[in-house]
Parts: C-alpha cells; sequence; structure tokens
C-alpha cells in the first residue's frame, strides 16, 4: 500500500449516473448508449475493489450522485466486514432528477430545508444500509438557507448527538465566506468541510486552514478541475510546472501537500486512473497557476454535461 493511500478518498460523483461535467467521458466510459445502470454498477463495484485494494478507506457520495450510494451499498452487502474499516462521506440537499438520461434538461435540483433532508436521511439510509459516518449539506453558497434555518440546525445537532459528524460542502467563489460563517455559528453542528482546493483554484485555502486548526476534518475535491488538470499542452506553464510528473499525478501531489488536507478525493472513473493517483507523492504547488475565482466557478458552470 502507498503512504499517501490512506489520505486518499474515492468520489462516486462520476460513476453514479451516465452524465457528468468531467472531460474525457467517452473515453473513459465508452458509449453513452451503453451506461446502463448495471454498467455502472459494475464499473463502480471494480472501482471499489481496486480502492480498497490499493488501501484507499474513504468513500464519497451523495443523494445527488445518481445511483452512487446504492452502488456502494451493494458493493458493502458483498462484503460486510469491510464496513468497520471505511469511513463513509455522503450529502443531502441536491436530488438527481435526470432520469438516466444523457440529454435531460435538468440533472439536479437544489433545495436546503428541513423537508428535505427529513426525506433525504431516510433515502440515504436505505441505500447505503447503514448510516454513513459524515453527513453533508451539499454545495453550500452564501445564498443558501441552511447556516440560518433554526429548524433544520436542529436536525442536524440531533444527528451529531447520534454519532454521525455533521458537516457541509461548498461550492462557488465564496467558499472562505460559507467556511467562516459555519464556524462562527453558537453550537455550530459541523465538523467536516469538503471543499474545492486545486492548482487553478486554491482561494479557499486560508478557510480551510482554519477549520483545520478547530478540529475539523478538510475533505478537497476537484483537484482536478473536472479535467482540466488532467493533461496538459505541450510548453505550457501546467507542463513546466509538473516538471516531468503526468499531470494529473502532479495535481493530485500538490492537494496532498496542503498541511490542512485530511483527505484528497480522486474522481477517477477507471482502475487504471485510480492507480495513478495512489502514486501521487505530495509536491509543492506553484502558486501562478491560479486563477480569478470568479471567471473559475463561471467557466465551470458552463461545463456540459455528457
Amino acid at each position: 500500500m502507498h503512504a499517501t493511500s490512506a489520505r486518499l478518498g474515492l468520489g462516486l460523483a462520476a460513476v453514479g449516473r451516465p452524465a457528468y461535467i468531467t472531460t474525457a467521458r467517452d473515453s473513459d466510459l465508452g458509449d453513452p448508449a451503453e451506461r446502463s445502470v448495471e454498467a455502472l454498477r459494475e464499473r463502480a463495484h471494480e472501482l471499489f475493489d481496486e480502492a480498497w485494494a490499493l488501501g484507499i478507506r474513504y468513500v464519497d457520495a451523495a443523494r445527488s450522485y445518481g445511483r452512487a450510494e446504492e452502488f456502494l451499498g451493494s458493493w458493502l452487502d458483498v462484503h460486510p466486514e469491510r464496513r468497520a474499516e471505511l469511513t463513509i462521506g455522503s450529502k443531502w440537499g441536491y436530488e438527481y432528477v435526470g432520469g438516466w438520461r444523457m440529454d435531460a434538461a435538468v440533472h439536479e435540483r437544489k433545495e436546503h430545508s428541513a423537508a428535505m433532508f427529513d426525506r433525504q436521511w431516510p433515502e440515504t439510509l436505505a441505500a447505503l444500509g447503514s448510516a454513513p459516518d459524515y453527513y453533508l449539506v451539499h454545495s453550500v453558497t452564501p445564498e443558501s438557507s441552511a447556516l440560518g434555518e433554526e429548524e433544520l440546525l436542529g436536525r442536524l445537532r440531533r444527528l451529531r448527538a447520534d454519532g454521525v459528524r455533521v458537516g457541509l460542502s461548498t461550492s462557488g467563489p465564496h467558499q472562505a465566506a460559507v467556511i467562516r460563517a459555519a464556524l462562527a455559528l453558537a453550537d455550530s453542528p459541523f465538523s467536516v468541510v469538503q471543499s474545492t482546493w486545486n492548482l487553478l483554484e486554491p482561494s479557499v485555502a486560508p478557510a480551510v486552514q482554519t477549520a483545520h486548526d478547530a478540529g475539523w476534518t478538510v475533505v478537497v475535491k476537484e483537484v482536478l478541475a473536472n479535467g482540466e488538470l488532467a493533461h496538459a499542452e505541450p510548453g505550457s506553464r501546467l507542463e513546466g510546472s509538473a516538471s516531468g510528473l503526468p499531470v494529473d499525478v502532479f495535481s493530485l501531489g500538490a492537494a496532498l501537500a496542503q498541511p490542512w488536507a485530511d483527505v484528497v478525493l480522486s474522481g477517477a472513473t477507471t482502475t487504471t486512473h485510480l492507480r495513478r493517483g495512489a502514486s501521487a507523492h505530495p509536491v509543492a504547488a506553484p502558486a501562478d497557476l491560479a486563477t480569478d475565482p470568479v471567471d473559475y466557478w463561471r467557466r465551470r458552470s458552463e461545463r456540459p454535461w455528457r
């Protein structure tokens, strides 16, 4: 087992549903017409087996990731003895509405209400077969009601009292403000945060450092920027910064080097990519690749589902 594998996690955003915003899906997943539920379940189980063999023990799912929780639950049905060694994080607050269609007009719907929590928590329990270790409000932004609705916060505090680590994931150019607001809550139920950090969008670093120092677990997502950091143009600054390392391995290594990063997610859709990620070592992150956060998130919002 590679020494860094214990800090890697497997994220299921790209394998729990037929369409997603990552690049190169046709080459990784094959013909879109062949992305049946059964085919993606089989692929997910192969990834779980490979992750287990590599020593990866963190798995990240969400209600909006199509059938990701169900795929993980069915794998655990076959390997119940492995559950105790895994840390499972899942998220609520988005629901998958794509109907397993590549051409769906809308793939997911966001709602951070107590009613949504009441509906999705039992769905998560049924799909996984047991409670997740971490349960996060999915994609909290400054516009979200999640940090100000006392009815919801009361439910999250009760969940914390039941032994589930409660957290939030963040998105958008104002991730840092959301984290600081969550840290400032009286009797905050939160102790886990999952945020986007990568070489193009590192602006959240000071806020997650503060959360880490406060005892929160920090999970890093989208370290390959949905594929932008998986490959580099010859002669580009990114290629030069990688200094001969494969760019995807370099980008993962930069995230692993962050002192506040407890778990770094791999969004691998193939066992080959998962093994490459497990070979990553911490490397110094160059500052000159960072882009404007507003521009980064605008470009992300324009990525097509494919």
